[in-house]
């Protein structure tokens, strides 16, 4: 049916569905905690995915771009939200100036 299972190594699941061109196509991926690494689970209703735009440094305005981040619903039980999301950016920001 053009799907077919593949294990690339000892370290991938026996369960990466795959089609014949090699698109991903397995029901549920979960995400994890930018933050914390943790898996967010589908049950986990307070976790948020934000975008944060890139912005032009000589206009101030947006590039077009975005990047992703996500936080557990952990994180923001604990308050640290917004610590995390502000190290993130400023890590990422630093990682794309040394680019």
């Amino acid at each position: 049916s053009g799907l077919a299972q593949t294990a690339s190594g000892p370290d991938s699941s026996p369960a990466d569905m795959q089609n014949v061109d090699g698109t991903n196509v397995d029901l549920y991926i979960p995400r994890k905690c930018s933050w914390t690494n943790r898996l967010i689970t589908a049950k986990d209703h307070a976790a948020v995915q934000i975008n944060v735009g890139d912005v032009d440094a000589a206009t101030g305005r947006y590039a077009g771009t975005f990047r992703t981040f996500a936080l557990c619903g952990y994180v923001r039980q604990k308050g640290e939200a917004d610590q995390a999301l502000n190290t993130l950016i400023a890590r990422s920001d630093a990682a794309v100036a040394e680019a």
